[in-house]
């Protein structure tokens, strides 16, 4: 049996490490000789860091959104269309929509996906506040971003039928061919939601 190379907090930073996503045990022992090697310039900024983020970030009451405010930076900028709310089932999901600056409305956070198999009913996810949401006069359109997998057109169909009563718009992105893509190296799935979605060019 080998014996250990380096003390137990060096493991247990190691162990921390190997938890967070894309990073496996390699990744996390590289990670952490790295912070190692780098105590002055990134471990301290780092601990800093992490210790303003456990006091000061917060989830939004308003959208789930997470912020340093409450409610968040995106609930209360005044120069968004208070008429949209994108639905996301994660706040990765509302990031990676502002990143591409694709609409300028409100958000509003799921907090995942209806998903039968892993015990994920509508009593886990924040479906009731978006109905309560969606009933204010000021919201006309209900946009579902929710991924094109079973779980997220389940989350998306179950959202729908709540909103019948709310008259509000609802509507969901597109599913098809992307931006700079290859008919070839797509899925049959994908090509079929292209060619049922098609528009006029």
């Amino acid at each position: 049996m080998p014996s250990a190379v380096a003390g137990p907090e060096i493991e247990r930073l190691i162990q921390l490490l190997a938890r967070l996503p894309g990073l496996g045990p390699r990744s996390a022992r590289r990670a952490a000789l790295h912070l190692i090697k780098k105590r002055e310039a990134l471990m301290a900024p780092l601990t800093a860091a992490l210790e303003t983020a456990m006091e000061k970030i917060e989830v939004c009451k308003t959208c789930g959104n997470i912020d340093t405010q409450n409610p968040c930076t995106v609930c209360t900028d005044q120069r968004r269309d208070p008429s949209i709310i994108v639905v996301v089932a994660d706040v990765a999901d509302l990031w990676a929509l502002e990143r591409a600056h694709a609409v300028n409305g409100r958000y509003h956070v799921l907090g995942g996906t209806l998903s039968p198999l892993d015990g994920v009913g509508p009593q886990d996810l924040s479906i009731d506040a978006l109905i309560s949401r969606a009933h204010d006069a000021e919201v006309k359109e209900i946009i579902l971003a929710l991924n094109a997998t079973v779980d997220g057109q389940t989350t998306a169909h179950y959202i729908t039928e709540l909103l019948g009563e709310a008259g509000v718009k609802v509507t969901r992105l597109a599913h098809g061919v992307p931006v700079g893509g290859e008919l070839d190296y797509l899925d049959e799935g994908t090509l079929a939601a292209a060619i049922k979605q098609r528009t006029l060019f």
